[in-house]
């Protein structure tokens, strides 16, 4: 028996061994940014109270990712998974080729994508609250940023999820799952 390999129902069925990556905190993290920015995008004018409440909600969602990243568990660290420039385009190049190597937490395209997101949201949320504010009202230049913002913030969403389908595909697991279990497969 592969000892990556665990045993269940005494012996009845084999699945590969897991680890946990992705602890609770990130996990809520990610789904709750996935609700409110869904909520952002599709309120928009229409419902601005519903906007704002989601907006703020970013905000908060955002600002513990940022503490989390510097205090969290191992994976969901900053320092796990940011990596030089050249690093992440030489990841990029070999998954072109499927030939990337696979990683337990981020890879470095996955942490670029990380931190751009994060960026992009919190600019768009600091346009957002600038908009709410008397210095600010009304301003047509900060609302065509926060709109530019929210569309970039939109293609990089694309991205980030054609990324996921790509690694699973590359590495085969499923990424969403481990991001729903916390869990991937071992090496």
């Amino acid at each position: 028996m592969s000892p990556a390999l665990e045993t269940l129902d005494a012996g009845r069925e084999m699945r590969p061994a897991t680890v946990r990556v992705w602890d609770p905190l990130v996990r809520i993290f990610h789904w709750s940014l996935v609700i409110a920015f869904a909520t952002a995008w599709a309120t928009g004018d229409e419902l601005q109270s519903v906007h704002e409440i989601a907006g703020y909600t970013i905000a908060g969602l955002v600002g513990i990712r940022l503490v989390w990243g510097l205090v969290g568990s191992t994976h969901a660290r900053f320092s796990d998974f940011i990596y030089r420039p050249s690093t992440v385009i030489r990841y990029l190049f070999d998954t072109v080729l499927f030939r990337a190597k696979r990683y337990i937490g981020h890879n470095p395209a996955g942490g670029a994508m990380v931190m751009a997101l994060l960026a992009m949201l919190a600019a768009l949320c600091g346009t957002g609250i600038m908009m709410t504010t008397d210095a600010f009202w009304g301003i047509e230049w900060v609302e065509e940023v926060h709109e530019a913002l929210a569309n970039l913030a939109l293609i990089l969403v694309g991205l980030h999820i054609a990324g996921v389908f790509v690694a699973s595909a590359e590495h085969k697991e499923n990424l969403v799952r481990a991001m729903f279990t916390g869990r991937k497969r071992a090496e």
